[in-house]
């Protein structure tokens, strides 16, 4: 099988040749910029190359095609036209990150340091406006800086929320169509991309990172709050925003067609380590009519299948986002509390597709032996491949101090799968 035939096997959830395989194909399977650097020089000894980094936020590298082809890797994206900062990765200038390492960054990739020897970056590149996030000094990605003004419970307006959420313009329907054209012309992988604006609520982008000033309601504890306080006020948001992702599917439908496979909906996490954040009835009540209407206007339009990230545990919650049309469900934290890999084969594999929950990022991947990791791989691609609907990646991103040592033992055991 080519690597684009092998995705859509594994997602009509027949039985490919081998496991399909991802690295970097999405914000939340991708690889730290100095990890990716590690391993490159490792598997391609190019001393002088230097790692793109594709999403500033959590400091992502992008996988170029000689690695992919290197390692086996069947997936590539359409890039997104803006960063979470707001920037296009453009005019690639030399940073050094604080482990030392040497990389590429857009040219609107502009920072300061505090007095605490902190990394401040700004939205949309501009410096004369406050800085929207925060890497610790000898970090290895960035936080979001908080910059809502006091609360008035009186002038709130949840347009102030969906000010992000607007038409796509001829201009970015069309870049996104000619990215996926040449994607899809260059190479046979599988291709994902990411849809603008179907996020439900998702904590990464309520602070507004990529906004230099955001209006509403953008501290991390008063959205949840919200979600429970105000729910008049989170209902009239997702109403906005998914009248608004509707109509931008339709366009996208069109100008792209079938040279996509993946389309990333959403990234809102409904688990912890422990538990759902939210009892299944909140969830159906808040989150699944918007759902809903999103993934039916996608199947109603494409043969793209639909990507739901979910950290945590949340294995009550899986037959509602089945039940809503999601088609994926990532990252498949085998970590958390009722997510054995096991049980969520058995219970869930007919019906959606595991993308992740390769091997643990909190513990083997990072600490562990190569030994541990290469069994930890054998044992999850055995489980979740078994009559396809399995696409190996780790859980969530690799992070930037992985040893060389385990992601080589990651890789030779997913050769080792064979088929």
């Amino acid at each position: 099988m080519t690597s684009r035939e092998r995705l859509i096997a594994t997602l009509n959830h027949a039985q490919p040749d081998r496991v399909c395989v991802d690295m970097g194909a999405t914000a939340v399977t991708g690889i730290s910029a100095s990890a990716l650097n590690k391993l490159r020089r490792a598997v391609l000894g190019d001393e002088s190359y230097r790692v793109h980094v594709h999403e500033p936020y959590q400091m992502l590298g992008e996988v170029d095609d000689a690695l992919r082809d290197a390692l086996g890797v069947d997936v590539a994206d359409v890039p997104a036209p803006r960063t979470m900062f707001g920037f296009a990765n453009r005019d690639w200038k030399p940073f050094t990150m604080f482990d030392g390492t040497e990389v590429l960054v857009s040219e609107e990739f502009r920072t300061r340091k505090n007095e605490n020897g902190d990394l401040l970056i700004f939205p949309q590149g501009d410096t004369s406006v406050p800085p929207s996030g925060r890497m610790p000094r000898g970090g290895f990605y960035f936080d979001s800086i908080i910059r809502q003004p006091p609360i008035d419970e009186d002038k709130l307006d949840p347009a102030d929320n969906g000010e992000e959420f607007q038409p796509l313009s001829d201009a970015e329907v069309q870049y996104f169509a000619t990215h996926a054209k040449v994607r899809a012309e260059t190479g046979n992988y599988g291709i994902t991309m990411g849809l603008p604006g179907t996020a439900l609520g998702d904590i990464a982008l309520v602070p507004g990172p990529f906004m230099k000033h955001p209006r509403g309601i953008r501290d991390v504890e008063e959205w949840y709050i919200s979600t429970a306080a105000r729910k008049d006020y989170v209902h009239a948001v997702f109403q906005r925003q998914t009248e608004i992702a509707v109509a931008n599917i339709a366009r996208l439908a069109k100008a792209v067609g079938d040279r996509v496979q993946v389309v990333f909906v959403c990234g809102t996490d409904f688990g912890t380590q422990r538990a759902p954040f939210l009892s299944p009835q909140s969830y159906r009540e808040l989150y699944s009519p918007y759902y809903k209407r999103i993934n039916a206007a996608i199947h109603e339009h494409t043969n793209w299948k639909t990507f739901k990230h979910s950290c945590g545990s949340i294995f009550e919650l899986i037959p509602l986002m089945i039940e809503d049309g999601f088609d994926i469900l990532n990252p498949v934290q085998c970590s958390a509390v009722n997510m054995a890999p096991r049980d969520l084969k058995r219970e869930f594999g007919r019906d959606i597709v595991f993308w992740g929950g390769g091997v643990d990022t909190q513990k083997t991947l990072p600490f562990g032996s190569p030994e541990e990791v290469y069994r930890e791989v054998r044992e999850r691609i055995e489980i979740f491949n078994d009559g396809g609907g399995f696409v190996f990646n780790t859980i969530h991103n690799i992070q930037a101090n992985t040893p060389i040592e385990n992601l080589q033992a990651m890789f030779r055991a997913i050769r080792d799968s064979g088929t």
